[in-house]
């Protein structure tokens, strides 16, 4: 049975244009199925380098056969955005890096043949993320998007007064947090905007999630890491009587009156890790963890 990709991306740099033609050589060059997401394939039908026989599809119904795994093209935003693609389908996912720092996109752009020569042969394994979603009784949120690898965020509206989240965990009171937000992620989303703001690194699969307060009032209220399996309510006091919630990518204007409850998703993410990749050898190549000038 021949092999079957989804292709996703968004417009990108053309200083990334060889990088791609090069993959697509690829990928024509063998007996591969190959299915481009139909924004994205509206952005390269004037390169010379599309083959014109890849199919397209908007949503993974289009497939019509199973997919053995997603291609996302770009940085990390990018594979959070095909993420919202892939949901529970337990379609696997590997990331070509064309952005910075490359954390879900992994595979480095001058490593593209030598990458998807041991994807192609098997040579992986599959790392399962769990994902958290938002829930609320007073609106609809994100519909069925309503899900986050990295995290779930609430800010304050604007530029003036700080928000007061009231946090219930498993129904116990947690803290009254008077800050400019407040970050709940995953340990996938642990290296990201959390960890800027002070919180602590997760590794992948420890069955915890971690709350980190943005710029709280109050210096002595710090991150705190928690169960997986608890569910957190939510009740925010605004002064301009909105907020924004965001998950991952996504984000919306709510009223303040709106209450959320945030829980471990039923279905987790899985992600094509290769041999070399090691969780630690990451944090040290994309964070420079523990690097000391003395040792060099």
């Amino acid at each position: 049975m021949k092999t079957t990709i989804a292709i996703y991306g968004r417009e990108f740099n053309p200083s990334v244009n060889s990088y791609v033609e090069e993959l697509f050589r690829f990928l024509a060059a063998r007996d591969i199925d190959v299915y481009v997401y139909a924004p994205f394939f509206a952005f390269l039908k004037d390169e010379s380098y599309c083959p014109a026989h890849f199919k397209t599809f908007n949503t993974l119904k289009d497939v019509a056969q199973p997919i053995d795994f997603m291609l996302g093209l770009g940085g990390d935003g990018t594979m959070l955005s095909a993420v919202s693609l892939i949901r529970d389908s337990g379609i696997p996912i590997v990331g070509i890096n064309f952005g910075r720092l490359g954390f879900l996109a992994n595979i480095a752009k001058n490593d593209i043949h030598q990458a998807l020569e041991e994807i192609l042969n098997g040579e992986y394994t599959i790392q399962s993320r769990c994902v958290l979603s938002v829930s609320s009784a007073e609106d609809d949120l994100f519909g069925n998007e309503n899900f986050a690898l990295n995290d779930i965020t609430v800010f304050k509206y604007d530029t003036s007064a700080m928000i007061t989240v009231q946090a219930n965990l498993d129904q116990q009171l947690l803290n009254d947090y008077w800050a400019d937000g407040l970050i709940i992620a995953t340990p996938t989303g642990s290296t990201a905007y959390s960890l800027s703001c002070g919180g602590p690194i997760i590794m992948p699969g420890s069955g915890n999630f971690v709350i980190t307060p943005v710029s709280p009032h109050n210096l002595n209220v710090r991150p705190i890491v928690i169960s997986a399996e608890s569910e957190l309510d939510l009740k925010i006091d605004s002064r301009t009587e909105k907020y924004i919630l965001s998950c991952d990518s996504r984000s919306k204007t709510l009223p303040s009156t709106t209450s959320l409850r945030i829980r471990k998703a039923d279905f987790e993410i899985n992600l094509i890790r290769l041999k070399k990749d090691q969780y630690f050898s990451i944090l040290r190549e994309k964070l420079l963890w523990g690097l000391d000038v003395r040792n060099y």
